[in-house]
């Protein structure tokens, strides 16, 4: 299981011109979900994302988690995350889940968040959207559940 998470300010998706996500101050999180991924994956993800330290203390230091200032998260499922450029110019997306455990895992990934007390919203599985992220900072953290990076 693959995510990149954005710092942000202030975060939407749409999909066919209509909102169906929005957040304040928090983080947007993009979850590529892998072939052979389960519950464990999620679990370990969701611990990372909830407990990084990337937001300033008031000395301008990363010290803060998103639970230290009641931030919020978009979680947007993104299966070209998984995409392998290695080879000729067109990425493989071979090593992604199949769209049903994809969308079981994505939906359990925002279930736990919800648990640990953070407010998700998120786009609609599936569907064309366009996101928009005004990234705070920048900051961009790549984490995978195989621990690749």
């Amino acid at each position: 299981m693959r995510a990149v998470v954005q710092r942000a300010t202030l975060s939407s998706v749409r999909v066919e011109g209509e909102t169906v996500g929005k957040i304040e101050k928090g983080l947007v999180v993009f979850l590529g979900v892998e072939s052979g991924d389960d519950e464990k994956d999620c679990h370990y993800v969701a611990d990372k994302v909830v407990g990084l330290r990337i937001f300033e203390d008031e000395k301008g230091k990363m010290n803060l988690s998103l639970k230290d200032i009641g931030g919020e998260i978009l979680c947007i499922s993104q299966f070209t995350l998984l995409g392998d450029c290695r080879k000729g110019r067109r990425p493989s997306f071979i090593k992604a889940a199949s769209t049903e455990n994809a969308a079981r895992l994505y939906e359990y990934f925002c279930e736990i968040l919800r648990v640990e007390g953070v407010v998700v919203a998120t786009g609609i599985f599936q569907a064309y959207m366009q996101v928009e992220v005004l990234n705070e900072g920048p900051v961009t953290i790549l984490l995978d559940s195989e621990k690749n990076f």
